[in-house]
């Protein structure tokens, strides 16, 4: 199949929230706020079937099976690529006295939202749960939907088991979203919400952002590959068609310096298509949003890459090595044809919680550093105050504050 010539479609993919939705969401998010269980209740039931009284889930012991020793083995490789982000607090000591610095110190409740829809991520579990932990998070609490027969997905339970989660509330979109944010008689509030969700989710985050933190508002997911004429059009096809088959709007990208390329590449995703369970996603995805840009230079190449800042960037050339200083705005990176983006998404141990839709500008992948907050503190005896005084009392007048220059004139009077 043909890839669109130009990015423009990739650059107007990322639409504005349908004004319609974000009044469902205000409305719902009044509502859990003015009655708490009862309208989770009554939301719950009516978007997804579920009944029951109690939202909490009763954990039994996960099962030992392979899927969970493949957890474990995630998880030990999230852990070690994510112990090194944890920060200390420090202090500065002066010879006059004076005393300063930072303390990190864990948030104390934090919410999960894992998905329920057509795939439970009980990965994205890991990448949140997991750095949470190691932050010293103390109360971690997982929100996900359940159908009618009220059960969670035993691979779930055994992700959950594998990130030390014992608490689970059985309810998903954005009555979970403001019951976390608000509290409600069974449901203690959290200080911050992290995981994806559709766009019901994602919109209620945004709006209870300031009550509580979120980690970012995520759009559709992406991949630019970056390819030179020694690239492999076979992987590239592979690649590009495992984002596409996220949904109808996931964006594929292939930036090359090789005409041939792109034809070779073409071929090979009309190939891959015919066996891939959801290739109907994957060619509408790829139809809508996915491109294939010839280039004269890889500088070129890399221009068009920060310009658009993917969520995930791969760099298939001769030497990509190289090549990874001239990235200035990606997400997460996977360098050389034996590193494709699913590896990440699994088991590299680099985070797959990350800003979409050019965000990568000015957000990070999640992190230890997410699940911190920083309280700065000073100490100054008399002698050292007093060698600043008249400059805080000048400057705090230059503002028209006298009552902040009489703060420290009082204490020389």
């Amino acid at each position: 199949m043909r890839l669109n010539r130009d990015l423009q479609a990739i650059k107007n993919r990322k639409a504005e929230v349908d004004e319609t939705v974000i009044a469902q969401v205000q409305a719902i998010i009044s509502d859990v706020r003015k009655n708490g269980d009862a309208a989770v209740r009554k939301y719950a039931e009516k978007f997804d079937g579920y009944k029951s009284a109690n939202f909490k889930e009763q954990l039994a012991p996960a099962i030992r099976s392979d899927y969970f020793g493949i957890l474990e083995r995630a998880a030990d490789r999230i852990k070690d690529f994510h112990k090194n982000q944890i920060e200390k607090s420090w202090s500065i000591y002066k010879e006059d006295g004076v005393m300063m610095g930072q303390i990190v110190r864990p948030l104390e409740r934090v919410a999960i939202y894992v998905p329920g829809g057509t795939a439970i991520l009980t990965s994205t579990l890991l990448m949140c749960a997991i750095p949470a932990k190691l932050a010293g998070v103390k109360e971690i609490v997982i929100f996900t939907p359940v159908k009618n027969d009220e059960k969670i997905s035993d691979e779930l339970i055994q992700a959950a088991e594998v990130c030390g989660v014992s608490e689970i509330y059985k309810i998903g979109g954005a009555h979970a979203i403001a019951a976390a944010a608000y509290g409600t008689e069974t449901i203690p509030k959290v200080d911050k919400i992290v995981g994806p969700g559709n766009i019901f989710v994602a919109t209620a985050k945004r709006l209870v952002y300031g009550e509580v933190d979120i980690d970012m508002v995520a759009g559709p997911s992406e991949v630019l590959v970056i390819a030179d004429e020694t690239a492999n059009a076979k992987y590239i096809a592979a690649d590009l068609l495992s984002q596409a088959e996220h949904d109808i709007l996931a964006g594929s990208i292939l930036v090359t310096t090789c005409e041939k390329l792109i034809s070779e590449v073409e071929t090979e995703i009309e190939r891959q298509l015919g066996y891939l369970k959801r290739s109907d996603i994957a060619k509408k995805s790829l139809e809508n949003y996915g491109a294939a840009v010839l280039v004269s230079s890889i500088e070129e190449a890399f221009d068009v890459s920060n310009e658009l800042a993917p969520e995930h960037l791969e760099i298939l050339t001769k030497d990509p090595i190289s090549h990874l200083p001239k990235v200035k705005n990606a997400g997460s990176v996977f360098v050389g044809e034996h590193s494709p983006e699913p590896l990440g998404d699994y088991m590299s141990g680099t985070n797959h919680v990350l800003p979409t839709g050019g965000t990568a500008k000015f957000y990070s992948a999640l992190g230890v550093y997410d699940f911190v907050k920083y309280t700065s503190y000073s100490y100054y005896p008399q002698k050292a105050l007093a060698e600043l005084a008249d400059d805080v009392i000048k400057f705090a007048l230059s503002e028209g504050l006298d009552a902040h220059a009489n703060s420290v004139k009082v204490r020389f009077e």
